[in-house]
C-alpha cells in the first residue's frame, strides 16, 4: 500500500461519518446561501507570480510545522504580504486540518481561497462550496477518468475552479483530456512522499497552452519561486517555507518580489 493509498482510506473513513451528521440533501440545501465563488484566473493570469499562501499545521513528510492556533489571522497577513489565494488544509488525519480552518479563513479574507483536501466524492465537492471555498484541488492520481470528468464538471457548475493536480506526464495526458484550466504539477510524489523539483520543469512546457501553471511542493525560499517562474509556473503554492517564517506578510512579499514583480 502506498502513502497515498493509506491517506485515501482515512479520508474515505472520516467522510463516512461526517455524512451521517449531515445528510447529502442537507449539505446542497445551504450552497444557495453561500456567496457566489471568487474568480482566481485573472490574478492568477497576470504578470509576475502569483503565492498560494497555506495554512498547514503538519504533513506526512516532515510531521509538526508549525502551531497555527490562529488561522485566520495567518490568512490575513498572507493576504496583506499580497496572495493571490490561500490555501487551507482540511484533512484531518494526517494534516491536522478541519473544515473549522475553511470558515475561519472565509470569515478573515476576501482572495480566493483552496481546500486542500483528498477529494474522491461528489459529497465533497458539494461540501467544499457550502464551506465558502472558490477552489478545489483534484488529484489526477486519486480518481479514475470518470470521475475526474465528473468532479470536474460539477465543480464548474457549483462556480468552483478546479486545480487539478498532476505529477507524471501520463496524469498530465488524462488532465488535458478531462479540460483542466489550472494544472498544478506537485513535485512530490504522494506515494513515496519524495520531491524532485525538476519534475516541474520536465512537464511545464507540456501543459496545454492557455492552462494556467501551477508549481506545488519544493519550496524552502524566494529563490525557488523564482526559478518556477523561470520554468513557466504562473502561480506557486507555498507552505512549510511560510508557515515557518518568522513573519508570514514578509515572506509572501518577498516571495512575489523574488520573481521580478515587486509588491
Amino acid at each position: 500500500m502506498t502513502v497515498l493509498d493509506s491517506i485515501l482510506d482515512g479520508v474515505r473513513e472520516d467522510l463516512a461519518v461526517r455524512q451521517r451528521e449531515v445528510p447529502f440533501a442537507e449539505l446542497k440545501a445551504r450552497v444557495p446561501d453561500v456567496a457566489p465563488a471568487l474568480d482566481p484566473l485573472p490574478a492568477f493570469r497576470a504578470p509576475g507570480v502569483s503565492i498560494i499562501a497555506e495554512v498547514k499545521r503538519k504533513s506526512p513528510s516532515k510531521g509538526e510545522l508549525a502551531d497555527i492556533p490562529d488561522p485566520a489571522w495567518l490568512a490575513a497577513r498572507y493576504a496583506d504580504g499580497g496572495a493571490a489565494a490561500i490555501s487551507v488544509l482540511t484533512e484531518q488525519r494526517r494534516f491536522s486540518g478541519s473544515l473549522a480552518d475553511l470558515t475561519a479563513v472565509r470569515n478573515s479574507v476576501s482572495i480566493p481561497i483552496l481546500r486542500k483536501d483528498f477529494v474522491v466524492t461528489e459529497y465533497q465537492v458539494w461540501e467544499t462550496r457550502a464551506f465558502g471555498a472558490d477552489l478545489i484541488l483534484l488529484m489526477v492520481a486519486s480518481l479514475d477518468d470518470s470521475l475526474l470528468t465528473e468532479l470536474l464538471g460539477l465543480s464548474g457548475e457549483l462556480g468552483l475552479t478546479a486545480l487539478v493536480e498532476v505529477h507524471t506526464a501520463a496524469e498530465l495526458a488524462r488532465a488535458e483530456k478531462a479540460g483542466a484550466q489550472l494544472i498544478g504539477v506537485n513535485a512530490r510524489n504522494l506515494k513515496t512522499l519524495e520531491v524532485d523539483r525538476s519534475i516541474y520543469a520536465e512537464l511545464a512546457p507540456r501543459i496545454p497552452v492557455g492552462a494556467v501553471k501551477v508549481a506545488e511542493s519544493g519550496v524552502a525560499g524566494p529563490e525557488d519561486v523564482a526559478e518556477y517562474h523561470s520554468w513557466g509556473a504562473d502561480v506557486v503554492l507555498v507552505g512549510e517555507a511560510l508557515v515557518r517564517a518568522g513573519d508570514p506578510r514578509d515572506a509572501v512579499a518577498k516571495f512575489i518580489a523574488a520573481a521580478g514583480n515587486g509588491v
